[in-house]
């Protein structure tokens, strides 16, 4: 479990990165899966997942690639075996402020080597709006993310804004103008670190200038007693729970 201080820190900030959560062996491993996963599935299809808008707020010379995949532990155990990985979801279950997690989707980001895409500022609500706004993103690292890498960026105390207006064009982001990436304070991060931060927390990332990969994967999670708002971005892994129980009755959950 996390101190009172780290999540404190969370409430205040919005989001918390705790440092060492998986040994840098375990990161090793996770990423040489995540790896064989994403060259297993491109010689089926088209892995890139840039979005639109940051192929526009980039320089044509430098267009960049972004390879993912959405519900990696249906490709491979080990990251059924993580998502469920105690001193993980004590971990979100302690910046919750519940004692039920329940997964919302996973998706495995690879930032490939000189030109991984950048992610524009934005909040994750208008993706998959919640009641009574439980959601949490965890990003775990599964190799080292400094500035260079295209870390993630984040705004702190964002999410006490609450909902913001977001621009629909090429993926949901913020203005360009009114939050510039640049603004926004880096996280670096090191293999088997973990950030985790509330779907309202403006953040965002940069361009992999360097010459490795940035590998991690992204675990959404709510309070299973939080209904979505609208029923969107569905997922085949959703409703699993990772920690505790789910309360809601068989009848009322989503068919």
């Amino acid at each position: 479990m996390l101190t009172d201080n780290q999540v404190q820190s969370y409430h205040e900030n919005g989001f918390l990165l705790v440092k060492g959560l998986f040994s840098k062996e375990e990161a090793a491993d996770y990423r040489a899966a995540g790896h064989s996963l994403i060259e297993r599935l491109s010689a089926i299809h088209d892995v890139d997942a840039t979005w639109g808008s940051a192929r526009a707020s980039i320089a044509e010379a430098q267009k960049t690639r972004l390879f993912h995949c959405h519900d990696v532990q249906f490709y491979d155990a080990v990251f059924s075996r993580l998502i469920v990985d105690p001193r993980f979801t004590n971990a979100a279950a302690s910046v919750m402020g519940t004692p039920n997690v329940q997964l919302h989707h996973t998706k495995m980001f690879i930032k490939p080597p000189e030109k991984g895409s950048p992610f524009p500022m934005h909040q994750d609500h208008p993706y998959f709006p919640h009641d009574r706004h439980s959601m949490i993103a965890a990003i775990i690292h599964f190799d080292d993310a400094p500035l260079e890498k295209g870390c993630v960026r984040v705004v702190p105390g964002s999410h006490h804004k609450g909902p913001l207006e977001h621009q629909p064009e090429g993926g949901w982001h913020l203005p360009f103008s009114e939050y510039p990436l640049e603004s926004a304070v880096p996280c670096p991060a090191e293999a088997g670190d973990a950030l985790f931060f509330s779907y309202l927390t403006i953040h965002g990332s940069g361009v992999n200038v360097s010459q490795e990969a940035r590998t991690t994967l992204l675990v959404q999670m709510r309070d299973p007693a939080d209904p979505p708002s609208v029923q969107t971005h569905l997922s085949r892994g959703q409703g699993m729970m990772l920690r505790g129980i789910n309360p809601v009755a068989a009848s009322e959950m989503p068919k």
